[in-house]
């Protein structure tokens, strides 16, 4: 039997496939990159210090 997620779940459902999204700009690629990298730099600081 087919389940109508839909009704239950509507996050789950299928999109309308002509909204999508534009693609990022080469600024935000690189605002993004900063981000990634000072949460990995943060990281690595706070298990050096819960670790050592």
């Amino acid at each position: 039997m087919l389940v109508k997620l839909s009704l239950l779940f509507p996050p789950l459902a299928r999109k309308d496939r002509s909204a999508e999204k534009a693609a990022l700009t080469k600024k935000q690629w690189i605002n993004a990159d900063r981000i990634v990298m000072l949460l990995l730099f943060l990281g690595v600081i706070a298990g050096a210090i819960l670790f050592s």
